[in-house]
C-alpha cells in the first residue's frame, strides 16, 4: 500500500484524484488531505479517507476544523507553515495540485525532502522553475507532470531520450472564443470565458485557457520539465481536445498520446507510474470523433502565448512576474471590474514597468511575486477609475 499525500484535496484535481484513490481499492492509504478554506469539505474527506493529518491554509479556521473532526484521531493543523510541514512528512507521492503561487512553498518543500512529487500546480515551475527542477536534482525527486498536456509528452518520452527529439508540440483547445473577432472579445462576460468547450475546471484555469495564457504558461513548464531548448517546442490549436501533446524524433517519427478530455487519465497516469491503472474515463471512440482539426495559435487576437515565450526566453524573474500579474488580472475579470482583453494588456504592463533581479531563492520569488501584485493591482485600479 502506497502513502499519498494530497495538497488542494477540495478542488478539481483533488477530487479527480481522490475519485481513483476510491475505485483502486487497497492501492493506497491518504495520509495528508489539505484545502485552502472549505473546512466542511476537508473534514467530510477526512472522515472518508482517514488521513494522519488535515491541514486548512486558512489559519483562522483551524479551531472550525478541529471541532469537525473531534474524536477521530486526525491530527489538524493550520497556515502556511503547517503546509510545508505537512509536505516533509513520509510519502510515496506527494500530489500537488494547490492552485495559485500558495504551492510553491509546500511543492518545494516535498522536492526538497526528496519525494515524488505529481505536479499539477502550475505556478512551481513557472515561477520557480529553475529552483524547483535543482531542488529535484539535489534530492533525486521524481517530478510527473499531471497537466494533460505534459504528462501526454512524459508519456511519449517513456523509452526515448531528450536529446533524440527534434520537436515537441503542446497542443491548445483554442478556448471558448478560439472563432471569435477581436471585438467581440471587448464585450465577452465571465460566464462566457469559464464555459470552456472541452475540459471540467476552475474558473481561474478556464479564464486562463480563454485567453491562451494557460498555453504560454504550461510552454514555461515544459521548457523546464523537457529540455530540448526553447526553440523546439511549438503550439498547435486541436479544437477537439483528443491529441494532448506530440513529441517528434529526430529520425523523423512523431509519437501523440490520445484520450479524452478527462484529468482522471493523466492523474492515473501519475498515480501508477511506471505502471497503469484503470480509470472510469470515457474510451477513445475515434469513429465517432470523426476528425481531428489543427491550426496554428493566431498571436495577434490572443498574444499572452507570445508574452510568455518572451519571459521564459529573457528567464530570471520575468515568469514570476508575468505570473503575479495573470492572477491579479484574471481576479479582476472574473470580479466583472475589467474586460477580458485588459487581462493580457494588464500583464504586459507589468512587465514593461519593472525589470526585478534574477530571483536566487524561493524568497525572492515570494518578493517579485508581491511587488508585481501591487503594480499589477495599480494598473487594474487606474482602468476601474479611467
Amino acid at each position: 500500500m502506497r502513502r499519498l499525500s494530497l495538497f488542494g484535496a477540495t478542488g478539481s484535481v483533488g477530487r479527480s484524484t481522490l475519485d481513483l484513490i476510491r475505485r483502486d481499492g487497497d492501492g493506497w492509504r491518504v495520509t495528508v488531505l489539505t484545502a485552502n478554506s472549505d473546512v466542511a469539505e476537508l473534514a467530510k474527506l477526512a472522515r472518508e479517507f482517514r488521513p494522519d493529518l488535515a491541514v486548512i491554509a486558512d489559519a483562522a479556521r483551524h479551531a472550525e476544523l478541529k471541532a469537525a473532526l473531534a474524536g477521530t484521531g486526525i491530527e489538524t493543523a493550520a497556515g502556511a507553515e503547517a503546509l510545508v510541514a505537512a509536505a516533509r512528512l513520509p510519502a510515496d507521492l506527494v500530489m500537488a495540485a494547490i492552485v495559485g503561487s500558495a504551492g510553491l512553498a509546500p511543492t518545494m518543500a516535498a522536492l526538497e525532502a526528496g519525494r515524488d512529487v505529481a505536479l499539477a500546480n502550475k505556478e512551481a515551475l513557472v515561477s520557480a522553475g529553475d529552483l524547483m527542477m535543482a531542488a529535484a536534482r539535489r534530492s533525486g525527486s521524481t517530478i510527473l507532470p499531471v497537466d494533460s498536456e505534459h504528462n501526454a509528452i512524459f508519456q511519449c518520452l517513456a523509452g526515448g531520450r531528450v536529446d533524440q527529439v527534434r520537436r515537441i508540440t503542446l497542443t491548445a483547445s483554442g478556448g471558448p472564443f478560439r472563432t471569435l473577432g477581436a471585438e467581440a472579445m471587448a464585450h465577452v462576460t465571465p460566464a462566457q470565458a469559464v464555459a470552456h468547450p472541452n475540459w471540467s475546471m476552475g474558473a481561474k484555469i478556464s479564464v486562463d485557457s480563454a485567453t491562451m495564457m494557460n498555453k504560454g504558461l504550461e510552454l514555461i513548464e515544459a521548457h523546464h520539465l523537457f529540455p530540448v531548448g526553447l526553440d523546439r517546442i511549438g503550439i498547435l490549436v486541436h479544437p477537439q481536445s483528443v491529441i494532448h501533446s506530440m513529441v517528434e524524433y529526430v529520425d523523423c517519427s512523431t509519437l501523440a498520446q490520445l484520450g479524452s478530455p478527462d484529468m482522471r487519465i493523466p492523474i492515473a497516469s501519475a498515480l501508477a507510474w511506471p505502471q497503469r491503472m484503470a480509470t472510469p474515463c470515457a474510451p477513445l471512440d475515434l469513429a465517432a470523433i470523426g476528425r481531428l482539426d489543427f491550426e496554428a495559435p493566431d498571436e495577434t487576437r490572443f498574444p499572452a502565448t507570445a508574452l510568455c515565450r518572451a519571459a521564459i526566453a529573457e528567464g530570471g524573474a520575468r515568469p514570476a512576474q508575468l505570473n503575479a500579474a495573470n492572477e491579479v488580472a484574471v481576479a479582476a475579470f472574473l470580479a466583472g471590474r475589467i474586460s477580458f482583453p485588459a487581462i493580457v494588456d494588464t500583464v504586459r504592463r507589468v512587465i514593461d514597468a519593472e525589470a526585478p533581479a534574477a530571483p536566487a531563492s524561493l524568497q525572492d520569488i515570494f518578493s517579485v511575486d508581491a511587488t508585481s501584485r501591487r503594480t499589477a493591482q495599480h494598473f487594474v485600479d487606474q482602468l476601474i477609475h479611467a
